[in-house]
């Protein structure tokens, strides 16, 4: 593939939301997590364009091709004082990776973390994931004393209720 691309890394509007949509299912078979999808793209709508926006998207061309998909949040560091971007996902198809999309998608993020006054850039990756030695050989460090701990579905629900009926004993 050639290296003389042209890179664009663009916002998304509500009409890339069947694109977004698309991303996300490759990325999920990638990932052998294609079951856990439980989004469509009217939900990709609504959280990323309808009244309160919780996420925001960019699209990743190469010669005007959409090869790739961002999705980022903002996150709060207590101890710098300052908002960081969390990157939920990146992916780049894979007959694109290795030829510098990645890192210049990297250093787009980092112009608007800098623009946002973002004092961090964090994500998650699969412990499996061969982009681990591409993050490390960028200047990214794995947080080794930290766990990832998650709430989901049933639980969110019970704590929920939980809270519902102590609020209605006052």
């Amino acid at each position: 593939m050639s290296t003389n691309l042209k890179i664009n890394i663009r916002p998304t509007t509500v009409s890339d939301a069947p694109l977004i949509f698309e991303f996300i299912n490759e990325l999920a078979r990638y990932e052998n997590l294609e079951d856990s999808v439980l989004a469509t793209e009217e939900i990709i709508k609504e959280s990323l364009f309808g009244k309160k926006q919780y996420a925001e998207a960019l699209i990743v061309e190469a010669d005007l091709k959409p090869v790739g998909l961002v999705l980022f949040f903002h996150n709060f560091s207590t101890f710098l004082g300052k908002p960081g971007i969390y990157i939920e996902d990146l992916y780049i198809r894979e007959e694109f990776r290795g030829i510098g999309i990645g890192r210049k998608t990297f250093e787009y993020l980092s112009n608007l973390a800098k623009e946002r006054n973002c004092g961090k850039i964090e994500w998650t990756v699969l412990d499996w994931n061969p982009a681990r030695k591409f993050y490390e050989k960028m200047g990214a460090v794995p947080v080794d004393d930290w766990l990832i701990y998650r709430l989901t579905g049933d639980k969110i629900d019970e704590l929920s209720e939980k809270y519902q009926k102590s609020e209605n004993k006052n």
